[in-house]
């Protein structure tokens, strides 16, 4: 069926035909039996491939090892990992013993770790080694429905912790498991249902409190189906997989989709290595955060700044082809033979060789999302033949509810709404969404889950958004306050700005960081408090605008910050700081009559001071 020839509610009413009883077990089972022999996992850089068959063999001995530690059906299972095998391998054993495993990121603070233990409820904790069981022993006590803690690396049996297992020895008890009783697996997978929990994210919450989406095995599996029917990649293709997995985009492109479609999985451990992991595999399809292509573009033009003005010149001639064509395409017209011949000349003799420095020469579908993207920056890369198409969704969709494809997409938008999926706005521009992708709600306290739609199914996401007549989505805003830096992470302002406050030198905090690398703050002085810790230091006319750069003061409030940092995780935490010299009121217009941040119009106010921070 050719998804251009064929309505989309035809087309999603045949996604849903085909993932209709699909779990991600009874994949990975036809994986093993059907493509036994062909690769599956692999780390860059290191002779360790694993087939279809041995990765499936590898997940079922710790799959009884953990059932014989007491994971069961509906537990829950934390997993602070690196990007590794291991990773892969125990998130999929726990998945067929019907448990939910969840990913957390490695740069949370202690008290972030604690709160996702104890809501979590995790009755089986996977560390990498010592180091990460170092910052998590004081938290272990505190944990009373902790059953276990498995460790990759480090302790061997006998260490004197009868609470710690070293994976090897996990191994081992899976093995005998089994052999004991080889029919226990198989009868544990196959009683898994599509509408039951193959994962748990947590996800920033507005209030600081992080969210645990759970998502179904129907939800990633049909978003698995609807990716391969609007995106023409070759069988059994090549990835790379290099964000973290408690990452929705990684946990679906690294786990999900490659399970589906028995891809071939490349693990980049340092995401700082991706262009060589690019290289090595030359992947038809690739998602980048928007930081990413940034860097790549940033790359090129550096080297084309040094190069010979007559290869600069050919560089150019080939751009402005391949520009031309791009902009066609995206008005949704034809490109002429005779532009599509000049094209194909100087893809071959100018263009294949850049792409090809970065891997991106066998490109199909190179897909941008997690935080806006430059206009200038896609349009350069289209310029290099590289058709970079945004996409939208959130943790909640399972990644993407809205897409541009390679044959129909919208530059600056963020595409039409996936294969099932419908959106609409809301009285004030919200984006309102309903479909397949919807995960099944928020995990509660007491292990129930919290469905996050009204009553017609309809998710309220916070985005704000315009829909064109042809139905492409803009986001134009963002109602609920949540940083995404340009690497995708998102981030609870209220939190960083409540820990800033908690000094009371300090008034008013606005944490900036949206579509920027890393979170830098306003500052403004409490006018009572700050001339009264001036005086008692000495400090004569002690007036807001004098503090705001006085050297003691500035120490002080450095003291704060570093404070409030040692709560945060990494990507949470402010690297820069100013300090204003005048106070914020509803009057002078940064705050609201109640109090509150009016964040665009600081931003907007102090535009140059936040440039002046990066």
């Amino acid at each position: 069926m050719d998804p251009a020839d064929t309505p989309a509610d035809t087309l999603a009413d045949e996604c849903a035909k085909t993932a209709a009883g699909l779990t991600v077990p009874a994949l990975l089972h036809r994986n093993a039996t059907e493509f036994a022999d062909l690769p599956a996992l692999t780390t860059l850089g290191r002779d360790d491939t694993r087939t279809w068959a041995e990765l499936r063999a590898e997940v079922t001995e710790l799959s009884c090892g953990l059932a014989e530690i007491g994971l069961e059906p509906g537990h829950r299972m934390l997993i602070m990992m690196s990007s590794r095998p291991e990773h892969w391998l125990v998130d999929l054993a726990a998945v067929h013993l019907g448990a939910v495993p969840s990913t957390i990121y490695p740069t949370l603070s202690a008290d972030q770790m604690r709160y996702l233990a104890l809501h979590s409820g995790a009755q089986v904790l996977v560390l990498e080694g010592a180091a990460e069981l170092a910052r998590w022993r004081a938290i272990l006590p505190e944990l009373p429905q902790l059953r276990r803690v498995v460790l990759v690396n480090g302790t061997e049996p006998g260490d004197g912790d009868p609470m710690l297992v070293p994976l090897s020895q996990l191994r081992s008890i899976g093995r005998a498991a089994h052999r004991s009783d080889p029919d226990a697996f198989e009868r544990r997978w196959r009683e898994i249902r599509p509408e039951q929990p193959v994962t748990l994210l947590y996800t920033s919450g507005t209030t600081g409190d992080p969210k645990g989406v759970v998502l179904s095995h129907h939800n990633v599996i049909y978003q698995a189906v609807a990716l391969e029917a609007l995106v023409a990649v070759p069988d059994h293709a090549p990835s790379v997989a290099y964000l973290p997995l408690a990452h929705i985009a990684e946990r679906f492109l690294g786990v999900y989709n490659p399970i589906y479609r028995a891809g071939h999985v490349t693990i980049c451990p340092d995401p700082t290595q991706l262009v060589m992991a690019l290289r090595a595999v030359a992947p038809p399809s690739f998602f980048g955060v928007p930081r990413i292509w940034e860097k790549m573009a940033a790359g090129i033009q550096a080297q084309l700044a040094t190069v010979e003005p007559a290869v600069r010149a050919a560089f150019d001639a080939a751009g402005a082809l391949a520009l031309q064509a791009y902009e066609l395409r995206a008005a949704g017209q034809t490109v002429p033979d005779e532009l599509a011949a000049r094209l194909a000349q100087a893809d071959a003799t100018v263009l294949r060789p850049i792409k090809s420095s970065l891997g991106l020469q066998n490109m199909v579908w190179a897909g941008s999302g997690a935080a806006p993207i430059p206009v200038e920056v896609l349009r350069f890369l289209a310029g290099i033949g590289v058709d970079v198409l945004e996409v939208w969704g959130m943790t909640e969709t399972t990644g993407t509810a809205t897409i541009n494809l390679p044959e129909r997409f919208r530059t600056g938008t963020v595409g039409r709404p996936h294969l099932g999926m419908r959106v609409r706005l809301a009285d004030d521009g919200e984006i309102l969404v309903r479909g397949p992708l919807v995960c099944s709600g928020y995990l509660r306290g007491d292990g129930g889950v919290e469905p996050i739609v009204d009553a017609d199914g309809w998710l309220a996401t916070g985005d704000v958004g315009t829909v064109d007549e042809d139905g492409f989505l803009t986001i134009t805003d963002r109602k609920k306050e949540l940083i995404i830096t340009s690497s995708g992470k998102n981030i609870s302002p209220a939190q960083i700005e409540g820990l800033l406050r908690a000094h009371p030198l300090i008034g008013q905090a606005v944490a900036i960081g949206d579509r920027r690398p890393y979170v830098t703050a306003l500052i403004v002085l409490d006018d009572e408090f700050a001339p009264q810790w001036a005086r008692a230091r000495g400090i004569a006319d002690a007036q807001l605008p004098d503090l705001a750069s006085d050297p003691l003061l500035l120490a002080e409030i450095q003291a704060a910050v570093d404070a409030a940092n040692a709560k945060l995780a990494r990507p949470e935490q402010v690297k820069s700081f100013q300090v204003l010299p005048s106070s914020w009121t509803p009057e002078s217009g940064e705050l609201t009559p109640t109090l509150k941040l009016r964040r665009r119009i600081i931003v907007d106010r102090y535009s140059e001071s936040i440039n002046g921070l990066y």
